[in-house]
């Protein structure tokens, strides 16, 4: 079970932490920022995954940014499914604009099914995910962000992950 979480985990943290925020620099009034994330994945015995995260954020000042992000992930093979759905609130504080610290709580509700051994389970787990990185910037008002986010109520015994450390690289335009 956790063999397929590894994976998983590393592609949804890529895109769940992917950032496209809407706005431009002429417009100080709009400080309302929308983006999100998609991640798609293929591998052996004819495992599909697809995974979505939507979200919404304010500009609370030029460096502090707060919202809510979403997620939902699909996964299938020949010997399992996965559903797995995620909301909660997240917070941003970019400084130097070449660094960022955030924080980001996820409650995920989940649904597997052991297609082999007809076992089923719903779980619901929370995850409060601290971190930061470095941002580069690759346009006008775009940067990609280079970071790692640990989970810090994480427990190897009873969570459905299989770790708490999630490396993540995103992109962000509109700051």
């Amino acid at each position: 079970m956790k063999k397929f979480i590894i994976p998983v985990m590393l592609m949804f943290s890529g895109s769940v932490f992917s950032q496209v925020s809407v706005g431009t620099s002429g417009q100080e009034n709009n400080k309302w920022t929308f983006g999100g994330g998609i991640g798609l994945g293929f591998g052996s015995n004819s495992a599909f995954y697809l995974q979505a995260s939507p979200r919404v954020g304010y500009r609370l000042t030029n460096d502090l940014e707060g919202g809510v992000v979403g997620s939902v992930s699909w996964q299938t093979s020949d010997y399992y499914r996965s559903t797995m759905f995620g909301v909660g609130p997240f917070m941003n504080y970019y400084f130097a604009r070449s660094f960022y610290l955030g924080a980001n709580l996820q409650h995920y509700f989940i649904n597997y099914k052991d297609k082999y051994y007809d076992y089923k389970f719903n779980k619901e787990e929370t995850a409060l995910y601290l971190g930061g990185g470095y941002m580069q910037r690759i346009g006008n008002n775009s940067f990609m962000q280079i970071g790692v986010m640990y989970n810090v109520l994480w427990k190897e015994d009873s969570s459905i992950f299989s770790s708490g450390l999630i490396p993540n690289i995103g992109f962000v335009v509109g700051l």
